[in-house]
């Protein structure tokens, strides 16, 4: 080796990347289990998914507080009595809402996983949702949503999903101090039962499986009657808002505002979807953007602007989300689309477009070392109804689309009038 040339450089784009193949078994109840046996480190990561999120609550804030009071108390064990036989083990239990699912997840030593598992299987077959439980967890959480509306970047966050897609949406409904109020453990008993205890479940196993995970999965989880995940929602009618033009003072001595702009956009299922994961990261998606280069490093107009399209299984949205000082509010609005109209009009070059393919490669390389990371990618592809396919024909597109396609694909989404706008003070 002669130390005093340097090695070639190779581009991401050059690497012939490989999504590492899911086994798949069955418990005795149907649910399906997803594993990866990978890694060198003796820890497993299980997650335990449930069609359970927002979208099935018929009261606000039911789904997201019988998620967290899973853990904190059920007929046997206290919340204190549970959160110590974790940390005895050396384990950790969370516990997460989204808009369609919600999570339990367990992160422990392998071994340990015989004396963990029955304290996962009583949290999710027993919860008590004691009263003193409920009213901790309603002060608390009135007092974070106090809190937080005294934040220009919350409260313009809440409200553009809601001027997207309408209040009474999953994606567009947002938490009230009355809504928590309101809440009683009957109800919280009531979406248990239906969601958790007879719900749709499906497991994703990943680390450095024991030689009988499948079977220590079935003693824990395989005679409960629980269901197979069908991938099947029901249709609910956005009610988007009529104007798209927003401006709003919170707090009249507030220094900057959060910006926000957004507009409408399909699922992964689109056939532009994958093409515009590129447009989107030249964009504005990551620290080299255009939206960086412009906003940032020349207008100093704020510390960071970025773009991304939201990840929802039905239909989404594409943002663009900043702060910036009150007084530039405006022109910040003014450079986006700018930028916009740059995309619409001229084409990448190809020292732009080589970084990009670069970036995404790249950051796909890192998101699968190791299993947990590689579970991720799985975990997305089956909850959106993908299969690996869908992986390669990703890369593909990361590595072969044009700058034509792009300009076609900016003419067609980054159009100001189709974009709602809010600016929060």
């Amino acid at each position: 080796m002669n130390r005093k040339t340097a090695p070639p450089i190779k581009d991401a784009i050059e690497f012939d990347l490989k999504l590492k193949p899911y086994q798949k078994f069955t418990l005795d109840n149907g649910v399906p289990v997803y594993s990866i046996d990978a890694g060198a480190q003796e820890v497993v990561q299980i997650e335990l998914v449930f069609y359970a999120g927002n979208w099935f609550e018929e009261q606000k804030s039911v789904a997201a507080a019988t998620n967290y009071l899973l853990k904190n108390g059920t007929s046997s064990k206290t919340a204190f009595e549970i959160n110590e036989e974790f940390e005895y083990y050396g384990a950790y239990c969370n516990r997460s809402c989204y808009n369609e699912t919600a999570v339990v997840s367990l992160s422990s030593l392998s071994k340990q996983l015989p004396a963990i598992l029955p304290v996962v299987r009583d949290m999710i077959t027993d919860p008590v949702f004691s009263e003193e439980e409920l009213d901790i967890y309603k002060q608390n959480s009135k007092q974070r949503i106090k809190v937080n509306l005294q934040k220009c970047d919350f409260v313009a966050t809440r409200l553009i999903d809601a001027y997207l897609y309408g209040e009474a949406h999953p994606y567009g409904k947002y938490t009230n101090p009355e809504d928590l109020d309101a809440l009683n453990r009957n109800q919280l008993a009531d979406f248990f039962k239906q969601y958790y205890l007879n719900g749709q479940c499906i497991i994703f196993v990943s680390g450095k499986l024991p030689a009988d995970i499948e079977q220590q999965l079935n003693i824990a989880f395989g005679d409960l009657s629980l269901k197979a995940f069908n991938n099947q929602l029901s249709t609910i009618i956005q009610s988007p808002a009529a104007e798209k033009k927003y401006r709003i003072e919170n707090d009249a001595n507030g220094v900057q505002g959060a910006i926000r702009i957004a507009r409408h956009f399909p699922n992964r299922h689109h056939p532009d979807f994958m093409k515009i994961m590129v447009l989107n990261t030249v964009f504005g998606g990551f620290f080299g953007s255009r939206l960086m280069s412009n906003i940032r490093e020349d207008k100093g107009y704020t510390y960071g602007i970025h773009s991304y399209v939201q990840n929802h299984i039905h239909e989404t949205a594409w943002m663009i989300s900043t702060e910036a000082g009150k007084d530039v509010c405006e022109a910040t609005i003014e450079e986006v689309y700018k930028e916009m109209k740059l995309l619409r009009e001229d084409l990448v070059d190809d020292e732009e477009l080589l970084l990009v393919r670069n970036y995404l490669i790249g950051t796909i390389l890192g998101d699968l070392d190791g299993p947990f990371q590689i579970m991720g990618r799985w975990k997305n592809l089956i909850l959106n109804d993908l299969t690996g396919d869908y992986f390669y024909r990703s890369i593909e597109t990361i590595k072969s689309i044009s700058a034509e396609e792009l300009r076609d694909l900016s003419k067609k989404y980054l159009n100001p009038e189709d974009f709602y706008e809010i600016v929060v003070i």
